[in-house]
């Protein structure tokens, strides 16, 4: 039984990487002429010209704020899909916001099989699906991966656990996908009716956190339980393998790192947002941001998959604050980064000593002479309207976890 899903998954990083950026320009070009948002966000732009990450990386971010607000001017899908209503959509979704995606009836939609391969699923399985099949594409994405492998998929969603072990007593599946907090309470539940729940041995599990513990407490069960990084907008992202050293990133998309409320992509290894180039020709969401944090994990996973690997989910990108009144967003701090070549990374820290707000902007540098803390407290003002005050720092003293903002506010 062979380790990898296809041949794809083991080839060297320069070819997999030529092959994704000669697939660029066709993408873009296909938003520019399919896709309205793309038409407008777009023009002017040579899309022969986008074969290179610094050329794409010259392209706007769309954020989930954005796709919100064209989806609520411009029903159902904001002008960021390529098709309507009718056979080239075969369901549309309504995840929280609410944002509404499409699904195409192609096979594996949503991508799912490579991840579902690297967890164990094969070809004649029974899967335990216990994830949402109603307004979200959870459940769909799941099943649609583990029926591209082969596999037969019990469509048990939310809820009714008491009838949801009844259903694994009677078929016993071999896997389980859902999230990994409700695997636990089906465990626990069936030991206290004496149900039995023991055929299962491989699970897919995502839509939230799954600490080592939990890890350890189901393997302990006789279950090997593997994380998937997925949106309801983009599908895989990455997913874990038997290497459990970082998340492999998809075949099938291009994965950034960029500095939280810019598109500028950080040094690989810094923490930072994951923007996410999709190639699919229904839903081409390009430079998308999905408002996690992450980092590049250097060299490649000793599974032998070369892809790159993420670090896993490492929070949230979405650092806004109120202070006196006012909003300060990250994209206000990494404005006034990119104004002063001096600076590499800048931090704005919130406290209230004395119950009185008080904002000072951190910023590494190895110039601390000169009129540089000046400038940065005029800019700061100018930017967000607000009084700060300016620490130079040497280069390296920031944490490498991807703010800008850090809120430490006490009201106590």
């Amino acid at each position: 039984m062979t380790e990898h899903f296809d041949a794809l998954e083991t080839r060297a990083p320069a070819d997999r990487e030529a092959a994704l950026m000669a697939r660029l320009p066709a993408q873009i070009a296909l938003a520019q002429a399919h896709a309205a948002a793309y038409a407008d966000s777009f023009r002017g732009i040579d899309a022969a010209a986008i074969r290179s990450r610094s050329a794409l990386a010259a392209l706007p971010v769309v954020r989930k704020a954005d796709l919100l607000a064209r989806q609520q001017q411009h029903p159902p899908f904001g002008g960021f899909s390529t098709v309507g209503w009718g056979p080239d959509c075969a369901r549309v979704f309504a995840s929280p916001g609410p944002i509404h995606e499409p699904e195409a009836p192609r096979r594996d939609y949503w991508r799912m099989a490579r991840a579902l391969y690297a967890a164990g699923f094969r070809q004649g399985m029974l899967v335990h699906n216990s994830f949402s099949y109603h307004f979200t594409p959870a459940g769909s994405m799941l099943e649609s991966g583990a029926q591209a492998l082969g596999c037969t998929v019990f469509p048990a969603g939310t809820g009714q656990t008491e009838l949801q072990l009844q259903a694994i007593a009677a078929l016993r599946p071999d896997a389980y996908v859902g999230t990994p907090s409700f695997l636990r309470i089906l465990l626990e539940r069936a030991a206290e009716s004496g149900l039995a729940f023991d055929s299962l041995r491989h699970a897919a599990v995502s839509g939230e956190a799954f600490p080592e513990t939990l890890r350890e407490a189901l393997a302990s069960q006789g279950i090997a339980a593997y994380q998937v990084y997925a949106t309801a907008d983009l599908g895989v992202i990455a997913y874990e393998t038997a290497a459990r050293d970082g998340l492999v990133v998809d075949e099938d998309i291009i994965v950034e790192i960029v500095r939280p409320g810019s598109g500028d992509p950080v040094p690989e290894g810094e923490v930072g947002e994951v923007v996410v180039t999709s190639f699919n020709p229904t839903y081409p969401l390009i430079r998308y941001g999905t408002g996690d944090l992450s980092r590049v994990l250097p060299g490649t996973s000793p599974c032998g998959r070369t892809n790159t690997r993420l670090a896993g989910w490492l929070g949230r990108a979405d650092q806004a604050a109120k202070v006196r009144g006012m909003f300060v967003h990250p994209g206000q701090i990494a404005a006034i980064v990119r104004r002063f070549s001096e600076v590499s990374r800048a931090r704005l820290v919130v406290d209230n000593p004395d119950g009185k707000d008080r904002m000072v902007l951190h910023c590494e540098t190895p110039e601390h002479g000169g009129n540089l803390e000046a400038s940065l407290t005029d800019a700061l003002r100018e930017v967000t309207k607000l009084r700060a005050e300016v620490r130079l720092l040497a280069p390296g003293a920031l944490p490498n976890d991807g703010k800008l903002i850090e809120d430490l506010r006490r009201y106590d």
